[in-house]
């Protein structure tokens, strides 16, 4: 199993292997890399109020640690430095230049949340440094003419705010909607994309609104206020810690509003058990990976691989996880881009790579949902499928959607 004990290690080990003098590939434009090994980086909360994210980071160790059980990429293993930022944007920024100053990483990879990755997109565009498949679906980090070195890794925030905004008028032409969300640009990702599609004229739909900051105990007091607008669709654009709170708390209520659920919290261990499963009932959420713990799957290769792999590398309580899932399809898309690399690991071919995937097939991902970028497109993942939970599982509602 990879244990933040292990991370920690890695992290102690990559700064022994520099301090004895290796040298580094000997291409200038090539820092972290050698005949035997790349250098990869990351930034992600292992502590913190979005902790919960940090599963995400642990599989993707576990997922290379396989990888270079297997051979490496290549013939190169990867040599992977994830690092706590506690959800904090000057943390972020601290551990970043530690890893491109210090640690001399080839690129950085699935840094996650929407501030921290802003807080560091300049200096990492001003330095030339690969900034891979960003774990934010704020629309800021797609933007291939501004921040060519910069890439998200997940779908728009505002994509999905479109899907349900389009839901909604579908199935509830006459809503009154109610919206919690994170003080940031993840938060009021959503609230741009429901207006967007509302328009000026329906613009009244949207009831209320209320924000939280990540530094709050709890978004109860929010949850109350929002219920009393009378709003009867609830959206909860939320990180995994709030968003579970706010399905239990709107449940407590007896709040018979039709719920949406932002899809980076819809892991049904993560945060569905801590809220309640009878509590989580009805949800709505626009997920691009499927639902591991729907038995439906059980017998397709993703499937059958995710559980090899966890029963070797990790453990049943990361097998049941959407998040530990997410690090599976990520680790598997940075090999990907590793090995259309070939030797040539410089950071420019490396940036060239992740923005030229074409119709790549992450497992765990949906059937029909692939992976492509290109040098004027950032945009990784454009379909959402919409599912709703039946109190167990995630189960699909429709064909996909797409913006």
């Amino acid at each position: 199993m990879i244990t933040r004990r292990f991370l920690l290690q890695s992290a102690a080990g990559a700064a022994a292997y520099s301090a004895q003098g290796f040298r580094v590939a000997r291409a200038e434009n090539a820092p972290g890399v050698t005949d035997t090994e790349i250098k990869i980086g990351q930034t992600i909360p292992y502590s913190g109020p979005a902790s919960a994210f940090g599963v995400i980071g642990r599989t993707e160790a576990a997922y290379f640690k396989m990888i270079n059980d297997q051979g490496g990429v290549n013939g190169r293993k990867i040599n992977f430095i994830s690092l706590d930022d506690a959800y904090s944007p000057p943390k972020t920024v601290e551990q970043v230049r530690r890893l491109v100053e210090q640690e001399h990483v080839a690129f950085l990879a699935n840094t996650l949340g929407t501030a921290q990755n802003a807080a560091i997109r300049q200096y990492l565009n001003d330095n030339k440094v690969p900034q891979v498949f960003v774990q934010s679906g704020a629309p800021m980090f797609a933007d291939p003419t501004h921040f060519p070195w910069t890439i998200p890794a997940i779908p728009s925030y505002q994509t999905e705010a479109h899907i349900y905004a389009k839901h909604i008028l579908s199935t509830k032409p006459d809503a009154k909607i109610a919206v919690l969300y994170q003080n940031d640009d993840f938060g009021k990702g959503y609230l741009n994309g429901l207006r967007d599609v509302l328009g000026p004229d329906r613009a009244g739909m949207i009831v209320k609104e209320a924000s939280y900051e990540t530094s709050e105990p709890t978004v109860d007091s929010q949850v109350v206020t929002l219920q009393a607008s009378g709003a009867n669709v609830f959206i909860i654009a939320a990180t995994p810690k709030f968003a579970a709170q706010a399905i239990r708390k709107s449940s407590d209520l007896d709040w018979a509003a039709t719920r949406y659920l932002s899809y980076v919290s819809a892991s049904v261990a993560a945060v569905l058990k801590p809220a309640g499963l009878e509590k989580s009932k009805g949800l709505i959420s626009a997920p691009a990976g499927i639902d591991v713990t729907d038995p439906r799957w059980k017998d397709t290769p993703d499937m059958l691989a995710w559980k090899a792999f966890t029963d070797k590398y990790m453990s049943p309580t990361e097998f049941a996880d959407a998040l530990a899932a997410a690090g599976f399809t990520y680790g598997a898309t940075i090999v990907q881009v590793l090995k259309q690399c070939g030797n040539d690991l410089s950071r420019e071919n490396i940036m060239r790579q992740a923005a030229n995937l074409k119709n790549f097939h992450a497992p765990l991902l949906w059937p029909g949902i692939t992976i492509n970028t290109s040098p004027t497109n950032y945009s990784p993942i454009r379909d959402l499928q919409p599912a709703i939970f039946n109190g167990a599982n995630w189960e699909p509602v429709g064909e996909l959607m797409s913006d």
